[in-house]
């Protein structure tokens, strides 16, 4: 059975223990194991969100749901990443910067669809953009090595795929837009 608060729990002692993102990846993934489990704690999504249940210096561990075809642009964490999914999908498309670029560009280096389930770790320099491509709310777990909302970050220009400092109102922003899309 699910208990959010001993997950909570259970991910601050693993830093604790263990910066790694290696720990908090498999207490991830056994919570996801049963997505039946973790939304009837959670709760089916009704709004396109990223609730934070905790956050610290050193974890940052948030609820968070992709609208119907929400897209983030390429962007980085500047600390480890582990995303548990329990209702949905999410679409990733990994970049890698481009050799001798002085501008920050970025190309393509691969991609992972993930599911309800799925539970995958992202390392501190990994690159990633994020697409919701079905027409229902996703439902995942976000959980970062450090605090999330405090950190330096990038995000690459969808057009010209440059590098710039990254706007995190705009990003949560972005969730609103996709909840007037979903007319709530």
């Amino acid at each position: 059975m699910f208990d959010l608060d001993q997950f909570v729990e259970d991910c601050k002692a693993a830093v604790k223990d263990d910066p790694t993102h290696k720990t908090v990846h498999e207490l991830t993934s056994r919570a996801v194991a049963n997505p039946e489990e973790v939304l009837r704690v959670m709760g089916e999504p009704k709004r396109a969100g990223a609730q934070t249940i905790y956050r610290s210096p050193t974890l940052t561990i948030l609820n968070l749901a992709w609208g119907p075809h929400q897209m983030i642009m390429p962007h980085n964490h500047d600390m480890w990443a582990v995303i548990g999914m329990y209702g949905g999908r999410e679409d990733n498309v990994f970049w890698r910067r481009m050799p001798d670029c002085v501008d920050g560009k970025i190309e393509a280096a691969g991609a992972k669809s993930l599911a309800a389930k799925d539970c995958v770790p992202l390392g501190r320099d990994v690159i990633h953009s994020v697409i919701n491509p079905s027409m229902k709310l996703n439902a995942a777990f976000h959980i970062y090595g450090g605090d999330f909302f405090d950190a330096h970050r990038s995000e690459w220009d969808t057009d010209e795929l440059t590098e710039r400092e990254m706007d995190i109102q705009a990003s949560m922003r972005a969730f609103e837009e996709a909840n007037k899309r979903l007319g709530l």
